[in-house]
């Protein structure tokens, strides 16, 4: 169960999980806003995850209905979805947790509108331009250590954590170091990222 592909951030990283590790799953939208939005309380949403928001994931009657709790599910199912090193794989959980409780004020001022296109970029406060820094930071010193072109070499729930922040750069036209761009470019290139692309843009 995810939200609307436009703007449903949390809801794209486990569905470019499952896609990536083939896992078949069915797929069902709940469109977002109106009575309860904003306070995890639209009865829609309540009636198939007990957080009140998405994804949640129904498997063999159990709801799993967190993003990062459905990509380790998936990972389980998937194991390429992690780098086989051990290290390796314990930095990849380490990107994707940064992403995950990270990264607030990018988050803040930068909201999932993958239709949308600004001609020129904010000036961003601060703490967005913190967020940035670190954003670049994290992405070219995994990119020079795998060699790319996905962060670990190969897909994995770290590309996964992060695509939608490559929308929201290019959303918000946001200026991007060469190393960093080519990394949005393969994100944008992904067959299963077009995939969800097509949909957000095809919605009402």
């Amino acid at each position: 169960v995810i939200g609307n592909k436009n703007y449903s951030s949390w809801s794209m990283r486990p569905w470019l999980a499952l896609k990536w590790g083939g896992i078949a799953f069915e797929e069902r939208i709940i469109p977002l806003g109106g009575e309860g939005y904003g306070q995890s309380a639209i009865k829609e949403v309540r009636d198939v995850s007990p957080s009140g928001r998405v994804p949640a994931l129904h498997v063999s009657g159990v709801v799993i209905y967190e993003s990062l709790a459905i990509c380790e599910w998936a990972a389980e199912q998937a194991p390429s979805l992690w780098p086989a090193d051990v290290l390796q794989r314990a930095q990849a959980r380490a990107a994707a947790s940064e992403m995950h409780a990270g990264f607030a004020a990018l988050r803040r001022d930068m909201s999932c509108n993958i239709r949308r296109r600004l001609a020129k970029a904010p000036a961003w406060p601060a703490d967005t331009q913190a967020d940035l820094t670190q954003l670049f930071k994290t992405w070219e010193a995994l990119l020079q250590r795998s060699g790319g072109p996905f962060l670990f070499g190969a897909r994995s729930i770290a590309d996964a954590m992060f695509a939608p922040v490559a929308t929201r750069l290019r959303t918000y036209a946001v200026e991007t170091p060469r190393a960093s761009q080519t990394y949005c470019d393969t994100i944008f290139a992904d067959a299963a990222f077009q995939e969800w692309e097509r949909a957000a843009e095809a919605e009402p």
